[in-house]
């Protein structure tokens, strides 16, 4: 059962966060798109960067040339990776979810910035509008919760 998403005021005035985001399921990610950017603006980010790949396998490239820009140059307090996988018939989508997982772990560990993984690995297009779609549940809402709270947090390790 999913917990419903609350309305905790998280801020973090002047960051700047990136969400990378598939094009692929577009109806349930471009939700969770919309939901990310509301509560980051809700939460006074700067600045919004919003980057589109073809399918989830191509979010941890962006993620990556994202963080490495961080590094070097400041300016991204997070990035938000967003996406949507649909089980098939085969193991197919186990493998891309395993890969995207692994990636993204090993992005934020070499780069120190916070990476926020919400591409969700799902049995059905149910999961998906009771995840993606829904005002009580939103998973790209919650990304940004998680992106604000971490900005806070390594703002404070900073110290």
């Amino acid at each position: 059962m999913l917990k419903a998403v609350g309305s905790k005021r998280l801020r973090a005035l002047e960051s700047e966060f990136a969400i990378v985001a598939s094009k692929y399921n577009a109806r349930y990610v471009d939700a969770m798109v919309r939901a990310a950017q509301a509560e980051l603006k809700r939460g006074g980010a700067k600045r919004i960067r919003v980057v589109r790949v073809p399918g989830a396998f191509e979010i941890p490239v962006a993620a990556v040339r994202l963080a490495r820009m961080a590094a070097r140059e400041g300016g991204i307090d997070g990035i938000i990776c967003l996406g949507v996988i649909l089980r098939g018939a085969t193991s197919h989508a186990e493998h891309i979810g395993r890969a995207v997982s692994n990636a993204l772990m090993q992005i934020q560990l070499n780069y120190e910035v916070p990476v926020i993984h919400e591409v969700l690995l799902l049995e059905n297009e149910g999961q998906a509008r009771e995840r993606c779609l829904g005002k009580k549940h939103n998973r790209g809402r919650e990304a940004a919760q998680t992106a604000l709270a971490m900005a806070g947090v390594m703002e404070k390790l900073a110290l």
